[in-house]
């Protein structure tokens, strides 16, 4: 069973990334890709680390947060990552909570000040129409 390996390409193709985001991940060591002349293979260990990589980031992790979290991997085994993971998904989620309930109050004031300037158009409209104006 041959193992699977993307090529450069191949993996930005895969995760929708830039080709300088993925060289950039290489310079700070999320990945590590297999190096074959100027080549570079990225194997199931370099796919797995930047799913997770990518997850880390939709949920709102920073990228030294992620590098650091593989690297307890790296050096410490899975129950530790395990570990590090629960307390920074706990950190994360409130943050998350506050941001929502900043952006719910932003969309209410939006809402707001939207209805408040409709209301003012419609009566301005409706004073130059006049008394004596026909509709």
């Amino acid at each position: 069973m041959s193992e699977t390996r993307l090529s450069f390409k191949e993996m930005c193709a895969k995760f929708d990334v830039t080709p300088r985001t993925l060289r950039y991940y290489e310079y700070i060591e999320l990945l590590s890709p297999e190096r074959e002349g100027r080549s570079r293979f990225y194997g199931p260990r370099e796919i797995a680390r930047m799913e997770l990589v990518m997850r880390g980031r939709r949920f709102g992790f920073s990228l030294e947060e992620c590098r650091q979290w593989l690297m307890i991997y790296d050096h410490e085994g899975t129950r530790a990552q395990m570990r590090v993971f629960l307390d920074m998904a706990d950190r994360q989620l409130i943050a998350l909570a506050e941001q929502k309930e900043q952006l719910d109050a932003a969309m209410r004031e939006l809402s707001d000040l939207r209805k408040e300037t409709a209301e003012t158009l419609n009566d301005e409209a409706e004073a130059a129409s006049g008394p004596f104006q026909s509709g």
